[in-house]
C-alpha cells in the first residue's frame, strides 16, 4: 500500500461562511462535506438515546446522512455525491457554500450514488414532478442500479418522464465529469439487495478524495483497503459503529460494518504519519463518538478525525 499523500492541514478548511471562488487557484475544484450521519440521520426515528435527545433539543444540531458536494468555480457546475432524504437541505447548503443562486429546476448538474439503500438514493424522489421536476438530470449509478431504477416504481417514472438520465458505469471503471475531474468506482462488499455497492475516488487536478461510506468488512475482498487508499489525499471511511456493541438488540450479521476500532487498528501507522487524512463518516445514531468528547479526543490523538459538515477539500 502506498501511504496516503500528506494532504492536511493545507487542503482542509472548516467553512464558517460561504466559500469564495476567488481563493482557488485557476482550474481548481472544491469538495464539501454536506452530511456525515448514517442513513437515518440524527435524531433517529425511535431513538431515545442521549445523542438523539441532544439533537432534538438543540437548534442546528440535527445531523443529515453522509453526502458530499463538488463545485467547479470556473463554470459554476455542481455535483452531489448521494441523494439522501435530506437532499433539499444539503443542496441548499451547497448553494450557500458556493454562492450559487437561481438554479431553478436544475439545482445541481449531476448526481453520483454509491448504492440503493434509503439514506443514499431516497432523495431521487425529490427530483420528480411532485417537487423539483428536473429535466434530464445526469445520474451516475452502476449498470445494475440503473436497471433497478428503470424497472421499479416510483423510480421508473423519473426515467420515463426524463427527469433523470441514468449514466450507467461498471464497477471498477472510471468516468469523467469534466476536464480534470475523474471518478473511479470501486466495488465494495455490502448488502446488495437492489444494486451493487461502490466507493468513489474523486480525482481533481491536484488531489484525490476517497468516499467509502458503506462496506461490510475490509477483509472480505483481498487487498480492498489497500486499493481504496492507494494514492488518495483524503479518505472518508465508514464509521457506522464504533466497536460493534452499540445495538445488542439487533443481529449484527444483518447490518455488518467494520467497527471504527478495527479500522483504526489497521491504519494506525498511516494515520500517525498523515494526521487527519483518514476521516470517519456515516456515523450511526448509536455511535458514542457523537457526544463523547474524551473519545473524540482519543481518536484524534491517534491521527484520525471525524468529518465535519462544511469542511472543504481543494481538489
Amino acid at each position: 500500500m502506498r501511504p496516503l499523500r500528506n494532504a492536511l492541514p493545507a487542503v482542509l478548511s472548516a467553512l464558517a461562511a460561504c466559500a469564495s471562488p476567488a481563493t482557488l487557484d485557476e482550474g481548481g475544484l472544491e469538495l464539501f462535506v454536506l452530511g456525515r450521519a448514517q442513513d437515518g440521520g440524527l435524531p433517529h426515528l425511535g431513538c431515545e438515546r442521549e445523542a438523539c435527545c441532544a439533537a432534538a433539543r438543540r437548534s442546528g444540531r440535527i445531523e443529515t446522512p453522509a453526502c458530499l458536494g463538488i463545485h467547479d468555480p470556473a463554470s459554476g457546475a455542481l455535483w452531489l455525491v448521494e441523494a439522501t432524504p435530506a437532499i433539499e437541505a444539503q443542496v441548499a447548503a451547497l448553494h450557500a457554500m458556493t454562492g450559487t443562486r437561481e438554479r431553478g429546476r436544475r439545482p445541481v448538474d449531476g448526481l453520483l450514488v454509491t448504492h440503493a439503500h434509503l439514506g443514499h438514493y431516497l432523495g431521487l424522489a425529490w427530483l420528480g414532478r411532485e417537487v423539483a421536476a428536473t429535466e434530464a438530470m445526469p445520474l451516475f449509478v452502476s449498470t445494475r442500479f440503473a436497471e433497478y431504477l428503470r424497472t421499479n416504481g416510483p423510480w421508473s417514472q423519473l426515467v420515463a418522464l426524463a427527469q433523470v438520465e441514468p449514466r450507467p458505469f461498471a464497477p471498477g471503471s472510471r468516468f469523467v465529469l469534466r476536464d480534470g475531474l475523474e471518478i473511479e468506482a470501486i466495488s465494495v462488499p455490502h448488502r446488495d439487495e437492489f444494486s451493487d455497492t461502490v466507493a468513489f475516488k474523486v480525482r481533481g487536478p491536484r488531489r484525490t478524495v476517497l468516499f467509502c461510506p458503506d462496506v461490510d468488512a475490509w477483509d472480505r475482498h483481498e487487498g480492498l483497503l489497500e486499493r481504496l487508499l492507494d494514492g488518495v489525499d483524503v479518505a472518508y471511511l465508514d464509521a457506522t459503529f464504533f466497536d460493534g456493541r452499540e445495538l445488542p438488540e439487533r443481529v449484527r450479521a444483518e447490518i455488518p460494518h467494520p467497527p471504527m476500532v478495527d479500522t483504526m487498528a489497521r491504519l494506525e501507522g498511516f494515520a500517525r504519519e498523515h494526521a487527519g487524512a483518514v476521516r470517519f463518516i456515516h456515523l450511526n445514531h448509536t455511535n458514542p463518538a457523537w457526544n463523547d468528547d474524551a473519545l473524540r479526543a482519543a481518536i484524534e490523538a491517534r491521527g484520525f478525525a471525524i468529518a465535519q459538515v462544511g469542511e472543504r477539500v481543494l481538489l
